[in-house]
């Protein structure tokens, strides 16, 4: 995580701060350096590991957003059962239609544009909802956080 945090550091991020071993960075940079920014650290990590990282970026207004749209508040559930799948694009339309809303009962998801809401109450590692069936059904990159990280990530965030 120490190289990971060095790498946005040298795209010219600020308040560079990462969480646990997760792959988590959050960071202060303008909007318009985005696109430059993901290109270095992808490039950097591909350097130096080797490895080909596919990086999702959200903002924090996004993660406000995430973290105030749960579509499961109402339910009694445990928040290690709920967790955000980030998209790394906008899903089109007809691929949104795609999707199997029985595919893993009792598994349930709400797509709100670049973010999937997964309520899992058999746990993750037991769902069909994968990142790999979204990717393939939605043509796009996913990574899976669970509700714990979005909040922690939010609040890291706010406190930069």
């Amino acid at each position: 995580m120490k190289d990971l945090a060095a790498f946005f550091e040298k795209a010219g991020c600020e308040q560079v701060r990462t969480w646990l071993q997760s792959g988590n960075v959050v960071f202060q940079a303008a909007m318009a350096d985005a696109p430059a920014i993901v290109q270095s650290v992808s490039q950097d990590i591909s350097e130096q590991f080797g490895l080909n990282i596919p990086i999702i970026t959200r903002t924090l207004e996004d993660l406000e957003q995430v973290a105030q749209g749960n579509p499961f508040p109402d339910e009694k559930i445990e928040t290690k059962f709920l967790h955000v799948s980030f998209l790394k694009d906008l899903p089109e339309p007809a691929r949104l239609e795609s999707l199997a809303a029985d595919r893993s009962p009792p598994d349930r998801f709400q797509v709100f544009g670049r973010d999937i809401f997964l309520y899992l109450p058999n746990g993750v590692a037991r769902t069909k909802l994968t990142n790999q069936y979204f990717d393939r059904k939605l043509k796009t990159i996913s990574t899976v956080r669970n509700w714990n990280t979005v909040l922690k990530l939010l609040q890291i965030g706010a406190d930069l």
